[in-house]
């Protein structure tokens, strides 16, 4: 009667949207400043002042069929062009708004990429840990996830397990950097390996593989750390952006694909990215928002509560006990579990009202994930019950 495929998705929710409601009822039990709830990545820092007044300005001043209409699918051509011209002062990349296409934020960017390339028998590699997902997306899109384990030492990418990965079926390799889970930027080293590496793949195999960047934390890195802008190292790169986190607009769900003319047939693989948007549904980026970011464009946002909750978390659990590598970016922590049993710790954890989601989920078993995204006040509270949870182990492995 229905797809058991799409009624399975449907009726089996995350682990993280799980853990989230089950905070939501714990906290009318108990009240909301007694649940410690470090499970979801919802900003907590609000949208800059200068992204209210200029949706204020726009939908004060401006014609109404202009901010509520329809736009073209790709987006407004003249937002595309501030886009992209604000792209290349920051990155030195060589863009026109014919190389922008305007998405409903990161999701619909990398899902929109995954179709427009996916052929039968396509793979698409991806390096743990990694957002859940992008399995979900690929397998909607006919293409197979392979996972490349977790290199934990510092959370970078472990070369010669993606060596053996790459195959002759390989499609395109996902690179989420700052990454969620783990915190970790992929250093200029590492991108220059990896795109060495797919080069020389590209060559044994006859056949372009692309990168997917998705980039929806590239902002927020922490002691001066740069991001590296990969399609400047390699040509086959389809960058994948939100503003859900940089502007603190999840809600709003605006983004965007990058397909620069240096990707291998650029005409064939821009009209597929257009192609995809439109099988999923894609009739064009919300209007009002293609407007206020173009208005925002070249702007930042004040981010720096993300770096002062890195560093009272990452030394309260450090302090603790937990072995943890100290978040450079993105605003999760990925700490190694106290048991081998990542849930059966998350599981404990929820007894002292610390919600927190097993690393499993991202690929990466041993570990859990805290999002730190939340208030101040609500971190400080937390360290005790930390501390507390940190003793429990003690008292049964000594």
């Amino acid at each position: 009667m229905v797809s058991e495929q799409m009624y399975e998705l449907g009726t089996k929710k995350s682990t993280i949207r799980t853990i989230f409601e089950y905070g939501q009822k714990r906290a009318a039990e108990i009240g909301a400043e007694n649940v410690f709830d470090f499970s979801l990545g919802n900003p907590n820092v609000p949208a800059p002042t200068f992204i209210q007044e200029a949706a204020v300005d726009i939908l004060t001043h401006s014609d109404p069929t202009e901010v509520h209409g329809y736009t073209i699918a790709p987006g407004k051509p003249q937002v595309r062009e501030i886009l992209a011209a604000d792209l290349k002062k920051r990155f030195g990349m060589e863009l026109s708004g014919k190389n922008l296409f305007l998405t409903a934020g990161a999701a619909a960017s990398v899902t929109i990429a995954f179709k427009a390339l996916a052929e039968p028998g396509d793979e698409f590699v991806t390096i743990a840990p990694f957002f859940p997902e992008y399995r979900v997306f690929v397998e909607a899109c006919g293409g197979k996830l392979v996972v490349v384990p977790a290199k934990t030492d510092d959370f970078q990418i472990d070369f010669a397990a993606l060596e053996t990965a790459i195959t002759l079926h390989t499609k395109a390799v996902i690179i989420n950097s700052p990454n969620n889970p783990s915190g970790a930027v992929y250093s200029e080293e590492t991108i220059r390996r990896l795109a060495e590496l797919l080069r020389a793949k590209e060559q044994t195999y006859g056949h372009p593989i692309f990168i997917i960047a998705d980039e929806p934390y590239r902002e927020i890195v922490y002691d001066g750390l740069t991001v590296p802008c990969i399609p400047l190292y390699y040509d086959n790169t389809i960058v994948c952006y939100s503003y859900s986190k940089s502007f603190s607009l999840p809600g709003e769900r605006i983004g965007y694909i990058v397909v620069p003319d240096t990707a291998a047939d650029f005409s064939r693989v821009y009209g597929a990215m257009a192609g995809a948007a439109r099988v999923l549904t894609h009739v064009n980026a919300p209007s009002l928002w293609q407007l206020v970011i173009a208005r925002c464009a070249g702007k930042a946002a004040d981010l720096s509560t993300y770096a002062h909750n890195a560093k009272l978390l990452y030394e309260g659990l450090t302090a603790a006990g937990f072995e943890c590598m100290c978040p450079q970016g993105a605003f999760y922590l990925f700490p190694k579990a106290l048991e081998e049993d990542d849930a059966a710790f998350c599981a404990r954890a929820r007894e002292f009202d610390l919600l927190l989601v097993p690393g499993a989920d991202f690929g990466c078993p041993g570990y859990f994930r805290a999002a730190y995204c939340v208030r101040t006040e609500m971190i400080e509270r937390a360290l005790p019950h930390f501390q507390e949870l940190r003793k429990t182990y003690k008292e049964i492995h000594g």
